[in-house]
């Protein structure tokens, strides 16, 4: 489960005072206008990528009148000029897309979003794969397209292989190849339809596993390995996606905990389909076939092979010549290991791999058998960015000086230890860079500014601009900067002695006066912090100028502070997070600004199953709970993510029933407000509609709210206008003073 951050981030209201001279005045910012085009954060380009030859910068950019529209833009990197290269709406047909291609969006949380939502650059770098409205287009450097496909089903996943003489994509369930010379179509693979498809990620390894590929094309174009998933044995549910015009049945193949997972074999074959075989990998059932990587030379493979129980992940090489398989690097974990990207192959046969086996997620150097530490210290590394092999430096992201902030920093493999940070202090910063390792786009942000793009050379000097953003002139943002609440960051102490960190945005506060406190929490592992460096969006300034408190605490469980304090929630999901949570809130009371019959908790995905698991844990601390497409039973969300946390249902039954959130539903007592979206294929409905029944059962009185055709993301900006508008009046109604 990844965090979800609603569009309503976004939001922000001023409350001007009335100047001493007859000026203009600045209208208080409106709902409505928060959620209209232009977006306030400003431009928030996407999918950022250097050309092979490093001469242009690329990026999906949103629309000044359509913030959900993006086209493709290209920004020379020498004079800056930044031009369209690909307008959506010119090549777009506005065919609506597979139901295959909607849920892959959802599964990379870009459900709602129009126009091109991806592409890839041609390895000569005079041409770009655009896919768009479920066919495929490629487009010059001058701009001129060229269709490839016109077909009613989606092509899915294509690629370019890595020579330029294929387009490889998915249709109907089979994996496809296009010669770009002859503009001859060939299909690969022939059985693919029913319970088997070819060359897609299934659904774990979209949603829970971050492997969005299912076919991987060899360096030298002759080879592609593929990813044949058989979901014969996969749990069959029928989810109602309920919409506004009725309600539509999707047979869904959905993996519960404690279900058979979808059996994926990984086969190699000619770039035309012929000689097919399939590796010997394991003979062990209920494997995961977490990443797939070719050697610089296309002579072997590296796998990475991950049990059901995800304690073990082994790197095995695979020759294609033999189909020899020898093990690597193997990693083992008492609780669970975390799967990363930051496998680096190098062209003398070493690599770059990333381990938590000290404590904290670091850099190793592996030769020869051999693993050497690149990076030590009780803090993270967080992703590769890029390798330099030619000067032995390997660029990447961690949190060296304090988890509240994100850098890119540099190291040398031949003097381990020695790490240079490239970014500036008091941001939060992420990177991807070109492929030798000496260009690097960088996006950050602060507290007080939202995200800007730049282009960087190796040393972290910024050489152009991409995207200023800055608060200034035209911003749409620039009206409401002096009201701008910085957030405190602060720290509490957990009962183990752990050191939490918090985030507290205040209005302007009168002496002796008590304010009401909107708590904001996810709390749940491998994403969604709340307490970082980082632009938070409007959300919380509205809030602060409508008279609240606003507060998070990053508990026990969270991601980015090593695993024995992410680790606490193993096998006990609701408990360490949960008293966390509570020492926050009881921080809070314990301040004389506080009012401490007026604290509201609001949280959505895991953040709504901490809502109600806080509700349950402290019946009348709270003065509201909102809870957004909450987990209430763990046995109806997938195997690789609530199985890496809390074990086999079969076989641990119990800590499925402590962790729920409907065995304790009837200890609720603060008012509730339930939200879903009913066609939520990610956390399903049935969630939601079982703590229903549990409550209406107990005739204990709750509210809802429930969105028609909305999946885990609400999406579009009137959805969100009607959400945060139902929020807000809950929570007016539930803290009002007589």
């Amino acid at each position: 489960m990844r965090t979800l951050w609603l569009s309503a981030a976004t939001l922000f209201l001023m409350t001007a005072e009335t100047p001493a001279m007859a000026e203009p005045v600045q209208p208080p910012l409106t709902l409505e206008r928060i959620f209209a085009s232009p977006d306030l954060n400003g431009p928030r380009p996407r999918a950022l990528k250097i050309a092979p030859d490093g001469s242009v910068v690329t990026l999906l950019r949103n629309r000044p009148d359509d913030r959900d529209r993006y086209d493709l833009w290209t920004i020379d990197t020498t004079s800056g000029k930044a031009k369209m290269l690909v307008d959506s709406e010119k090549i777009g047909s506005g065919a609506e897309i597979s139901e295959a291609e909607k849920m892959k969006r959802e599964r990379a949380r870009i459900g709602g979003t129009k126009g091109i939502v991806d592409y890839s650059w041609a390895p000569d770098s005079q041409a770009l794969l655009v896919p768009i409205d479920g066919d495929l287009f490629l487009a010059s450097r001058d701009g001129d397209v060229r269709r490839l496909t016109e077909t009613q089903g989606t092509e899915l996943d294509a690629t370019i292989s890595p020579k330029g003489g294929f387009i490889s994509f998915v249709r109907d369930a089979d994996l496809w190849a296009l010669d770009l010379k002859s503009g001859k179509e060939r299909r690969l693979t022939v059985d693919g339809g029913d319970a088997i498809t070819w060359g897609v990620a299934e659904f774990v390894a979209q949603e829970e596993m971050h492997r969005t590929r299912g076919h991987w094309w060899s360096p030298d174009d002759s080879h592609i390995a593929v990813a044949r998933v058989d979901e014969s044995g996969v749990m069959m549910i029928s989810r109602a996606a309920i919409g506004a015009d009725g309600t539509k049945l999707y047979e869904q193949r959905y993996p519960r905990a404690g279900t058979p997972n979808a059996k994926v074999d990984l086969y190699v074959m000619r770039a035309d389909g012929s000689q097919a075989y399939k590796l010997d990998l394991d003979d062990a059932p209920d494997h995961y076939l977490a990443r797939v990587n070719w050697a610089p030379d296309g002579k072997a493979l590296y796998v990475q092979w991950q049990n059901r129980a995800q304690t073990a992940l082994k790197l095995l090489k695979v020759d294609i010549s033999t189909g020899k398989i020898t093990v690597v690097i193997e990693e083992n974990a008492k609780s669970w290991i975390n799967l990363h990207d930051n496998l680096r192959l190098l062209n003398d046969g070493s690599l770059i791999w990333s381990s938590e086996r000290s404590g904290y997620n670091h850099l190793y150097h592996w030769k020869h058998g051999a693993l050497t530490p690149l990076t030590s210290g009780d803090w993270m590394v967080r992703d590769v960015a890029g390798v330099d092999q030619a000067r032995g430096r390997v660029f990447f992201t961690g949190n060296r000086e304090t988890p509240l902030e994100q850098h890119l920093y540099a190291v040398d493999i031949a003097k381990p230890g020695i790490v240079s940070r490239l970014t500036d202090a008091g941001t939060w910063n992420s990177a991807v860079m070109d492929g030798k390792g000496s260009r690097a786009i960088i996006t950050r942000s602060s507290p007080t500014q939202p995200e800007q793009v730049y282009l960087a050379d190796a040393a972290g000097k910024r050489l152009a601009w991409i995207e200023h953003n800055a608060l200034t002139g035209a911003h749409p943002y620039t009206p409401f900067v002096a009201d701008h609440v910085a957030p405190q960051f602060g720290t509490i102490t957990a009962a183990d002695g752990s050191i939490l960190h918090t985030k507290l945005l205040t209005p302007r506060m009168e002496p002796g006066k008590r304010y009401p406190v909107f708590v904001q929490v996810y709390g749940g592992p491998g994403g969604g912090r709340q307490v970082t460096a980082a632009w938070g969006g409007a959300l919380q300034q509205y809030l602060v100028d409508k008279g609240w408190i606003v507060f998070s605490v990053d508990g026990r469980g969270t991601p980015d502070r090593g695993q024995a304090f992410e680790s606490q929630i193993h096998r006990a999901m609701g408990s360490v997070e949960v008293q966390d949570q509570l020492a926050g809130v009881a921080w809070l009371k314990s301040q004389a600004f506080v009012d401490p019959d007026r604290i509201a908790v609001y949280g959505w995905s895991y953040g709504g199953y901490m809502t109600l698991k806080l509700l349950e844990a402290a019946p009348g601390a709270f003065a509201a709970g909102v809870a957004g497409a909450p987990v209430t039973k763990w046995e109806l969300y997938d195997t690789h993510y609530t199985e890496r946390y809390m074990g086999n249902p079969l076989t641990d039954p119990a800590v499925y029933i402590r962790s729920g959130a409907i065995s304790d539903a009837i200890r609720i007592a603060d008012p509730l407000l339930l939200i879903h979206g009913m066609a939520d294929d990610n956390v399903l409905f049935e969630n939601s509609t079982a703590l229903m029944a549990a409550l209406q059962e107990a005739a204990h009185p709750f509210e809802t709210m429930v969105y028609p055709g909305q999946t885990h993301r609400l999406a579009g900006e009137g959805v969100n206008l009607h959400l945060w508008k139902t929020i807000e009046a809950f929570l007016a109604r539930q803290t009002a003073r007589d």
